[in-house]
């Protein structure tokens, strides 16, 4: 059972991951783009592991994937390899999917709906599209050449592959970025269908736990 929160926390989250979709094309050019980028992905880590703190659970597993996340960040930025890339990635792949499974809860069990939640539900819909953001960066540094990019978007892959995560969560496509691999595609199929059951469940719960303020007699 999670904790009910106060706004604070869930706004800063949403804020956090709004400034990273914002941001996140504008600084991955030059010579600092890399180190500009790893220290923006931090801003979202940090909120979210904040808001988690507002919940009971395993504050342990929690501390330790964000610690791995920022150290192997750090590492991929000071001594980028493929393989610390990719697992980076794939760190961040699992931290943004946990925080969504936990704040999920936290939706799934307000008696009230007031603006914390409607703070977590936005910042839940962006996070989808963080997890699967962090999953297509994972696999295009690991198996090169399963997603296929515009030529005009053949340097900034992480910029595209997050335009690509965005719309594909809110199924709009527009086919300039193309999954070539059969599990890849697949993948992205079920991050369209993941944002159409969000949008439909999560309706659904606020709407039976919204109620009506009393009106004076």
């Amino acid at each position: 059972m999670l904790e009910k929160a106060n706004p604070r926390p869930d706004l800063l989250l949403l804020l956090s991951l709004l400034l990273v979709i914002l941001l996140f094309p504008l600084l991955g050019h030059g010579d600092f783009g890399p180190f500009l980028l790893g220290a923006l992905m931090f801003v979202p880590v940090v909120t979210a592991t904040f808001r988690l703190a507002q919940t009971r659970g395993r504050a342990w597993l929690r501390n330790l994937l964000m610690t791995a996340v920022l150290v192997v960040s750090a590492a991929s930025v000071l001594a980028p390899s493929r393989s610390l890339i990719g697992t980076k990635w794939l760190l961040l792949t699992l931290f943004f999917g946990g925080t969504v499974a936990r704040l999920f809860s936290y939706l799934r069990n307000a008696s009230v709906v007031d603006r914390a939640h409607l703070y977590t539900a936005a910042s839940m819909y962006l996070l989808l599209g963080m997890v699967w953001f962090a999953l297509y960066n994972a696999i295009d540094t690991l198996s090169p050449g399963t997603i296929r990019f515009t030529d005009a978007a053949s340097a900034d892959h992480q910029s595209e592959l997050l335009y690509f995560s965005l719309i594909t969560l809110a199924t709009v496509g527009y086919g300039d970025v193309v999954p070539v691999n059969g599990e890849v595609r697949i993948l992205a199929a079920m991050e369209g269908i993941t944002g159409v059951l969000y949008v439909a469940i999560t309706v659904a719960i606020l709407v039976s736990a919204y109620k009506a303020p009393r009106k004076p007699t």
